[in-house]
């Protein structure tokens, strides 16, 4: 793997992430530079948009995960496999955009929020799979990746099961590549059905804190063909 560059230290002091409210907010403000973001990362916390202008730091309790030996793929989903080629970080933005389709319920994805992954993107921390019929974008994933961990924000799809076979693509390259923890943030019944799990928060920061130092290892040719 190419070694992301490193840019320059946030200078916010972020919030401690064990102190979150019951609804999950450490704390609200900042701003969504790449040294803010990887900071909030390796600390515990991910942001959402709070109203039009404030930035909202997340650390949920408990926090859902995907064990990387535990993803439930169907025998539909399997079949689904052979529909879709898998690509990786060819088309970044447009999963974002696929991903904030307004048309789509509970979206909170912004323009501020996309222009500010794109950049993580270009300094090679944030990773996009997506999935093609043809040449043509019918769904995919993008999330943050240190080191053995990998934090999926958001998954979109316009051809059934596309998502998924992004999110089996994913779990295969960070399997091969010594990964550890894949957060998916908060549970919902669609990731239970993928095999989420539900991890109290102290725990989850202890696993944060193994993984965030973990070293990757190079894939395998065939790591995107599921």
């Amino acid at each position: 793997m190419i070694a992301p560059i490193e840019p320059p230290p946030t200078r916010w002091r972020l919030p401690d992430p064990e102190r979150a409210d019951e609804d999950g907010i450490a704390g609200v403000g900042a701003d969504l530079e790449p040294g803010t973001l990887l900071a909030a990362y390796r600390t515990g916390l991910f942001p959402m948009p709070l109203g039009r202008r404030n930035i909202a730091w997340f650390s949920p309790d408990p926090r859902a995960i995907i064990p990387l030996d535990g993803l439930h793929v169907s025998r539909s989903l399997r079949r689904s496999l052979r529909r879709f080629e898998v690509r990786q970080n060819e088309r970044f933005a447009d999963v974002m955009l696929g991903c904030a389709d307004p048309r789509r319920p509970g979206g909170w994805i912004t323009p501020k929020f996309i222009r500010a992954y794109v950049r993580l993107h270009e300094l090679g921390w944030a990773h996009s799979f997506e999935c093609y019929v043809g040449d043509e974008l019918v769904g995919g994933l993008y999330g943050v990746r240190i080191n053995g961990f990998f934090a999926g924000e958001s998954m979109f799809h316009r051809a059934t099961d596309a998502s998924k076979v992004a999110l089996v693509a994913l779990v295969e390259w960070l399997r091969e590549t010594n990964a550890t923890l894949l957060d998916v943030q908060w549970m919902t019944p669609h990731l239970r059905s993928l095999g989420a799990v539900d991890l109290p928060r102290r725990e989850y920061l202890e696993r944060l804190a193994e993984a965030v130092r973990v070293v990757p290892t190079a894939p395998t040719a065939s790591t995107l063909q599921p």
